[in-house]
């Protein structure tokens, strides 16, 4: 496990998220980059139950319950600005029996998946961004795996992801800025899926919202 940055990449314009990604991956095999496979993260939302709300006077948090095929034996709980729980596979099971603490917000569950490329010391996965049956976005992965520490390869990441994602090559992650010289963990990789995907979220509400305003105004 080494460094990892997580981003989103916007559809290219006058392309779908399927060409936008294929772009993207013909730039890395251009580059020299060889298919290692394939990688799955998901997401799953819990919310707290209406009655522990309603009978203990506590404010409502979410949940986000995740995997990683990575990681294929364990499980990632991220509480909504809190730490990060890290489990083995029967934790899905768990949750099935706290559901009078927690609820599944089953329409929020969101995945990205894709292929995994391997370029000298740097892992590349590149994902279609799914909500139910539609793409709503894309995500890329880029891992240096021979460093542990965030600070001492920024800059080397950050190189390398201009190469194939040119103007849309990303900050500094904001988890990064909480490690400063301490080891980067599997956590840290799954914050900032969490993050991405609650940005692609937000995005599909006001592309909503948008679209229903114009509706309204075309009546």
């Amino acid at each position: 496990m080494g460094v990892t940055c997580v981003a989103q990449v916007p559809v290219a314009e006058g392309k779908s998220v399927q060409q936008t990604v294929e772009i993207l991956t013909r730039k890395l095999e251009l580059l020299g980059a060889e298919k290692q496979g394939t990688f799955c993260v998901d997401c799953e939302t819990y919310h707290t139950a209406a009655s522990t709300i309603s009978s203990q006077g506590q404010t409502g948090k979410l949940m986000y319950v995740m995997h990683n095929s990575e990681y294929p034996l364990s499980c990632f709980a991220l509480f909504e600005n809190g730490p990060c729980l890290i489990a083995d596979a029967n934790f899905d099971i768990l949750m099935v029996k706290l559901k009078g603490f927690f609820q599944n917000a089953k329409a929020n569950k969101i995945e990205s998946r894709g292929t995994r490329y391997q370029y000298c010391d740097f892992l590349v996965k590149v994902g279609t961004v799914t909500m139910g049956p539609s793409a709503r976005g894309i995500s890329v992965e880029v891992e240096y795996c021979p460093c542990v520490i965030a600070n001492d390869c920024w800059n080397l990441l950050m190189e390398f992801m201009q190469s194939f994602m040119g103007n849309h090559t990303p900050g500094i992650p904001s988890v990064f800025g909480t490690k400063h010289d301490s080891i980067y963990s599997p956590a840290d990789t799954m914050v900032q899926y969490m993050e991405l995907f609650n940005k692609i979220r937000k995005q599909q509400q006001e592309s909503l919202q948008k679209a229903a305003l114009e509706a309204a105004q075309g009546l």
